[in-house]
C-alpha cells in the first residue's frame, strides 16, 4: 500500500497540521511516513501545502510530485496542483470555498462542503478535520480511529470540547 498525498490550501486552515496529524496517524499503525510542509513566508492568509506519505512499505523520497490523492482547501490550490493528481487519483474538493470544476476526468472527484459541516458543529477551524475523516474513508490508507487517538497528542494545547469537535469533524467527514 502506497498512498501519496498533497494537502493545500490558505495558510491558518490547518494544512500542516492536518499532514502531521495524517504522518503521526501512520505511524500509530506501524506504517512508513513522511511528512514535507511547505508555506509562504506570510503565514496566516498565504499559501501552504504539505506532502505525506503513507506506505506500508519504506519510503524514497519526502516529495510527492504526482499524488494519488490532492486534499483541495481553496481555488488557487486546485489550480496549482490538479495537473500534478495521478491518472486514477482522488481529487477530495473542499466545495465550500471551491466553485471551480476541476478540469481532469481521468481523476475521481468528491466535492466536501467541509466549512459547512465544521459551522455546523460550531468552528471553521474543523474543516480540515472534516476532509481527513473523507480521506481516511475514501482511501483506507489510515484508519479514523488512529487519526481520533492521534488528536491529543498532535494537538497537545487542545482543549477537551475542541478535541470532541475534532473528532465529530473527522466522522462527518466520513460520511461524505
Amino acid at each position: 500500500m502506497y498512498q501519496g498525498v498533497i494537502i493545500s490550501g490558505f495558510g491558518g486552515q490547518g494544512i500542516i497540521s492536518a499532514g502531521i496529524l495524517l504522518a503521526y496517524s501512520g505511524m500509530v499503525e506501524g506504517k512508513y511516513v513522511t511528512f514535507f510542509p511547505a508555506y509562504g513566508a506570510e503565514m496566516r492568509g498565504g499559501t501552504a501545502n504539505c506532502s505525506v506519505v503513507v506506505s506500508s512499505e519504506e519510503v524514497a523520497s519526502p516529495v510527492v510530485a504526482h499524488p494519488d490523492t490532492l486534499i483541495v482547501m481553496n481555488e488557487p490550490s486546485l489550480l496549482r496542483f490538479e495537473p500534478s493528481v495521478k491518472s486514477g487519483g482522488l481529487l477530495l474538493l473542499n466545495s465550500s470555498l471551491v466553485s471551480a470544476k476541476p478540469k481532469r476526468d481521468d481523476a475521481e472527484t468528491v466535492f466536501i462542503p467541509a466549512n459547512s459541516i465544521a459551522e455546523k458543529i460550531g468552528t471553521i477551524k474543523v474543516a480540515n478535520m472534516v476532509m481527513l475523516g473523507a480521506f481516511a474513508k475514501k482511501t483506507g490508507a489510515i484508519n479514523i480511529d488512529s487519526i481520533i487517538k492521534t488528536l491529543p497528542k498532535v494537538y497537545t494545547k487542545a482543549k477537551e470540547d475542541m478535541l470532541k469537535k475534532n473528532e465529530e469533524a473527522l466522522r462527518k467527514g466520513m460520511e461524505v
